[in-house]
């Protein structure tokens, strides 16, 4: 066992771990968030995705040893990003999802939001070129990605609104 120290959406978190604990069962198991979903456990889907010290990763491809010292975004800690900005107590991008039907079954949009969030703030107003490059790494078996690409979009205006 070998004690981790985590912090998550703002919160620190301290757990004794087995050194092979995949992050995203840290996450699930250990913090009790469960809005970052467990896939494909090879990486492919991004259905585990969350923020990383900053940068988009994928949870199922990191150990929670690993991790330790780090800090983490989840799906949860969105309503924490730009308190301003916000409405009804969503982040503008789960709104533009809801608004714009960016999801179906909703497996995927914890992921898709998370990778959203990280595009908006390096890029505030992508082309469609650029959203589509930027999802490759996050599957959705229900939408054909249209209505994705459409709820970034209107991410991006109304975050560059002040909406």
């Amino acid at each position: 066992m070998q004690l981790v120290n985590i912090t998550i959406n703002g919160k620190a978190f301290e757990h004794e771990v087995e050194p092979r604990l995949l992050l995203v069962h840290y996450i699930r198991e250990k913090a009790q968030l469960t809005g970052t979903h467990v896939g494909c456990d090879t990486g492919n889907c991004g259905a585990c995705t969350v923020v990383y010290n900053g940068k988009l990763i994928k949870s199922c491809l990191m150990l929670a040893v690993q991790a330790d010292g780090s800090e983490i975004l989840t799906i949860e800690g969105m309503s924490q990003q730009d308190p301003e900005k916000q409405k009804n107590g969503l982040h503008p991008i789960q709104d533009a999802f809801l608004e714009k039907f960016g999801f179906q079954c909703g497996y995927c949009t914890p992921g898709m939001v998370l990778n959203t969030h990280t595009l908006l703030k390096s890029n505030p107003n992508p082309s469609e070129h650029e959203i589509r490059e930027a999802l490759e790494g996050n599957l959705c078996m229900c939408t054909g990605y249209q209505q994705i690409i459409e709820s970034i979009q209107y991410a991006a205006e109304k975050m560059k609104a002040g909406k």
